[in-house]
């Protein structure tokens, strides 16, 4: 999994802030209010989006709808899992990425290896 383009990210932030399938006009005139881009441009990079696994679409009307394969976590989670298995030692890679880490980040972290535990024991 590769990090998405800014483009990419922005489609893809309103996507998962609405949490609801959403029109490519819709997107545009959102990014509009802060920068413009072109109808033509957002509805190229959603279709390449959708063709990369990263979006669903539905025909709605004579339009297409789209909403995300995978929440924000889930994506996050993916990356985080590929740039660990670029790692030769993946063992020091996570050290030095806890060693980075502040207090509220390790606890979350300590939370969620022991929810892990639990789910593998069940």
């Amino acid at each position: 999994m590769r990090r998405l383009g800014e483009l990419e990210a922005e489609i893809m932030d309103r996507l998962w802030a609405w949490q609801r399938p959403t029109t490519v006009r819709e997107i545009v005139d959102d990014i509009n209010e802060h920068r413009p881009v072109a109808y033509t441009t957002v509805m190229t990079v959603a279709s390449i989006l959708y063709n990369k696994g990263c979006l669903l679409r539905a025909k709605e009307g004579r339009a297409w709808v789209y909403s995300p394969v995978r929440s924000r976590e889930e994506y996050t989670a993916a990356l985080m899992e590929d740039a660990l298995g670029t790692s030769e030692n993946r063992s020091a890679a996570l050290t030095h990425f806890v060693e980075q880490m502040g207090p509220d980040e390790v606890s979350a972290l300590r939370k969620a290896l022991r929810t892990a535990g639990r789910r593998t024991k069940a």
